[in-house]
């Protein structure tokens, strides 16, 4: 019998923690590990964070949708990950062993990199968890009812830019409906990328125009190539450089509230492992997902170290979406798979392709890269009413995958087939040994 382990259960680790369930027979144990005992669906916290959604509309208690499909359930924080002995201790010092361990913990928020910018510092705000789009929420309505200036956007080495643009844009189309746009002073978009649009990979189709559009007719002014240095006393201090990454000017912005992308980091128990990761404590993995120095540590998501896509005059990385999340982790189903019923000469690779869809509020923004960083057979990006309504759908139709229990419905599988967007691509090399 093997025991399988997933830790995190994000958008990763929980289709992670059904395919890997339905890959294996009956004898075979699937355990799911999370610091939390809720799912959230964390594309949806920018509307937490004006309340057009509250936490119960896009969370839902883990337990009783695994446990009901034979898997187990631990909701503890990972304290330790020991590679060589193959186990995780937790929080209660109680330990976890495991035959083959897929990592999808997220990332650690590196509030600590800009003094000033942490939630509950000041008046720069977060949505990069459920919680801290309704700390945003409550920070929201002291602006509402006593308005300021506004500074949203991109920490330097953040690699989600795409919900900065979310969020501004959303505000901006709360604003307006409140009758209250006019009674903002000012309103910032402050970014560490080269231009607006750049995303962390390089653009996509004409990202760069329908988003410089946008946000130039909500009236926010832009700032690209900037470093966030500190948040201090209402003001928040930015240095912007030239192409070269010389300093071209320091400045300060007022600002009463605001959100900022931070940069991302690798969690401790997975960061401190000895050789399981790079400096910023992301897991180094091959193109099956499978660590370079443990061969039963698999990983996927926002947990695995991917190069920026280019130098950029101030550091920016690449991002991580959903649905290329979900081609990493079918990959790392597969071959875990192929191991445990001995078939080490298979290996399956993801396609990495990406589709996202991103609310502005009135209407939306939606793109499609296959795979998502370049060279691309297929690079667009478009706009309006009909991505807002896509979205809306698809926070419905994810969510419910999850409580059921289904990571890829074949209706799904197959209309993306249809289009041509697929998650895997195989291939088998008979002389691949695994130890």
């Amino acid at each position: 019998m093997a025991h399988v382990v997933i830790l995190g259960a994000g958008t990763g680790g929980m289709p992670a923690v059904y395919e890997m369930r339905e890959a294996l027979s009956a004898e075979h144990q699937v355990t799911l590990i999370s610091a939390d005992d809720y799912f959230q669906f964390v594309p949806s916290n920018p509307w937490v964070g004006v309340g057009w959604r509250t936490r119960e509309k896009i969370t839902f208690p883990i337990r009783p949708h695994v446990e009901r499909k034979g898997i187990r359930f631990i909701a503890q924080t990972a304290e330790k990950i020991e590679a060589q002995q193959q186990e995780i201790i937790l929080a209660d010092g109680s330990k976890v062993s495991y035959d083959y361990l897929i990592i999808t913990t997220g990332p650690w928020m590196a509030f600590e990199n800009v003094p000033g910018s942490h939630p509950h510092e000041g008046p720069i705000q977060s949505i990069c968890t459920v919680d801290h789009a309704e700390k945003a929420y409550q920070s929201y309505q002291a602006l509402l009812a006593d308005p300021g200036p506004i500074v949203m956007g991109v920490m330097a080495g953040a690699s989600c830019m795409g919900p900065a643009y979310e969020y501004a844009m959303i505000v901006a189309a709360d604003l307006k409906k409140r009758g209250l746009r006019d009674k903002i002073p000012s309103f910032s978009f402050v970014t560490s990328e080269p231009y607006i649009g750049h995303l962390g990979i390089q653009g996509v189709g004409d990202s760069t125009g329908i988003l410089s559009r946008g946000l130039e007719a909500e009236g926010v002014d832009v700032y690209i190539n900037c470093r966030v240095d500190e948040v201090k006393d209402g003001k928040m201090f930015i240095t912007q450089v030239n192409e070269e990454g010389a300093t071209l000017k320091t400045f300060t912005l007022p600002v009463k509230f605001g959100m900022m992308i931070p940069a991302f980091k690798g969690v401790p128990a997975v960061a401190q492992v000895e050789g399981l990761c790079n400096e910023s404590g992301f897991v180094l993995v091959d193109e099956h997902q499978r660590s370079l120095k443990y061969p039963h540590i698999f990983a996927a998501g926002i947990a695995i170290a991917i190069p920026p896509v280019e130098k950029t005059p101030i550091p920016t990385g690449a991002p991580k979406t959903g649905y290329m999340i979900e081609s990493m982790v079918t990959a790392a189903v597969h071959n875990i798979q192929a191991d445990i019923e001995g078939r080490k000469g298979e290996q399956t690779r993801g396609t990495w392709n990406a589709v996202c869809f991103a609310d502005m509020g009135t209407y939306g923004a939606a793109f499609v890269a296959l795979p998502q960083l370049r060279p691309r057979r297929v690079d667009m990006f478009a706009s309006g009413r009909w991505v807002h309504l896509a979205k809306v759908a698809f926070e419905k139709y994810f969510l419910h995958k999850m409580k059921s229990g289904v990571s890829e419905p074949f209706y799904e599988k197959y209309m993306f087939q249809m289009m041509g967007i697929t998650r895997l691509e195989k291939e088998k090399k008979a002389d691949r040994k695994v130890s």
